[in-house]
């Protein structure tokens, strides 16, 4: 993939949201204090804690800021992973997984907060977010996910059959469960705003230079892109979903344990504000338990903003459009006829159990991946973890789950088959647990 010519999907966010800051590309030999590669939310997040510290940062972008997973997703703010528990976490990583689930609890709340005290303009609502569960036997699901997260202090609330379809204007749901401190944003204009907030505070973003390596060269860690490089005393790599996009060789180990999935996310013309009431009337960010996920929030405009996923030869959009305004009708039939302003997509970091992975590439060096579907919320308070890791902070003050990397065994025919995994989630999504 190049990025000479950057090419901004066709999607919501790219038609609503105001141009990004101009940056230069990297040329001749630099030098920073931190080097970032990787200017999305993780990236931008970690600049800024950073800088509310006082320590010399630069960001090296392959594209632009919110150019890949950062600016595609569905915003969606959501303070939990996608499928692990509190209880997963702590015995998959002991203390570390603790400090993990508390960061996770306050997530939701962390974004709002950078929001608020920096006054970006992402469109942002704290509605909260649910989870409904799609069928009876399901309500196990949100019944654990209360019992847990409710023990490490998170607002969560079971909810019954009829609570959620007052909450969503559907009766499709059998009951589920609502974090309060969830809700939605725009989130190429996040990533945007940050990039604006972090170069006002001092940060050098160098776009459009895809860094092609990194190594430790005279105490100092060296990144190098086809014009330049950089050196710096430390190094965090946030490049998720798409780090062997740009250059196989730059983290093959992190690469290669995360499959990028490609997501795929539309946009409803704006609802009358009729319907628009009956539908999600408190505008609450909602994703539900169907392996084959149904998920929905409204946009500034009353949009609806939802998506799916589709496999096979063909017209993917067209056919993915017909599925999805059958699914809207079903669960909505006030919703009436459907038409897609912008339909668009963008990969998704996938790991085989579900969990980021966060590592330790050398002294003073770090980086992760595997958002699973969860990067909004998440990517904020891990930004914070990374920029205390790079000052020397003990790992036992971290809330950082650090592992080695495991790569995915046949890792580039597994990410063709990848895809057939749908059909899997479809047949689970069909029984009863």
């Amino acid at each position: 993939m190049s990025s000479n010519a950057v090419r901004w999907p066709i999607s919501l966010w790219a038609a609503v949201t105001p141009s990004g800051p101009d940056c230069p590309e990297l040329t001749g030999a630099q030098q920073a204090d931190v080097v970032i590669i990787g200017g999305g939310f993780t990236g931008l997040s970690t600049a800024l804690h950073l800088r509310e510290a006082n320590v010399d940062v630069a960001i090296v972008e392959a594209a632009e800021p919110g150019w890949g997973a950062s600016g595609r997703n569905n915003g969606q703010v959501i303070p939990t992973l996608s499928r692990p528990d509190p209880e997963d976490i702590i015995a998959k990583h002991g203390a570390a997984g603790e400090r993990f689930v508390a960061l996770l609890r306050d997530s939701a709340s962390t974004l709002f907060d950078i929001v608020g005290r920096y006054d970006i303009a992402a469109e942002h609502e704290q509605s909260g977010w649910i989870q409904p569960v799609h069928s009876p036997g399901r309500i196990k699901i949100a019944e654990r996910r209360v019992r847990q997260w409710s023990k490490f202090g998170a607002p969560v609330e079971l909810l019954s059959r009829d609570e959620v379809r007052d909450m969503l204007g559907s009766d499709t749901w059998f009951g589920g469960f609502w974090n309060r401190t969830g809700g939605h944003i725009n989130p190429l204009a996040l990533a945007r705003g940050l990039a604006r907030t972090v170069l006002g505070l001092g940060v050098r973003i160098y776009a459009r230079s895809p860094a092609t390596s990194f190594e430790r060269r005279g105490g100092k860690w060296v990144v190098k892109t086809e014009r330049g490089e950089i050196s710096g005393r430390a190094l965090v790599v946030a490049t998720n979903a798409y780090s062997g996009e740009f250059s196989t060789s730059l983290v093959p180990d992190i690469a290669h344990e995360v499959m990028p999935v490609l997501s795929w996310q539309m946009a409803t013309q704006p609802l009358s504000d009729n319907v628009r009431k009956t539908i999600i009337p408190g505008r609450l960010a909602m994703s539900d338990t169907h392996g084959e996920l149904y998920f929905a929030r409204y946009d500034a405009r009353n949009r609806l903003v939802t998506g799916g996923a589709v496999i096979g030869p063909g017209d993917k959009a067209a056919r993915l459009k017909a599925r999805v305004t059958e699914r809207l009708q079903r669960l909505w039939p006030q919703i009436g006829d459907i038409s897609f302003d912008y339909v668009w997509n963008g990969y998704v970091g996938m790991t085989s159990d579900f969990l980021p992975r966060i590592h330790r590439l050398g002294p003073n060096a770090f980086g992760w991946t595997g958002c699973n579907g969860r990067a909004v919320a998440l990517t904020m308070p891990l930004g914070r973890e990374l920029a205390k890791a790079v000052q020397g902070v003990p790992e036992s003050e971290l809330a950082l789950p650090f592992t080695e990397p495991v790569t995915i065994p046949a890792h580039g025919l597994m990410r063709k088959l990848a895809p057939l995994m749908l059909l899997v989630y479809r047949r689970r999504d069909a029984r009863e647990m």
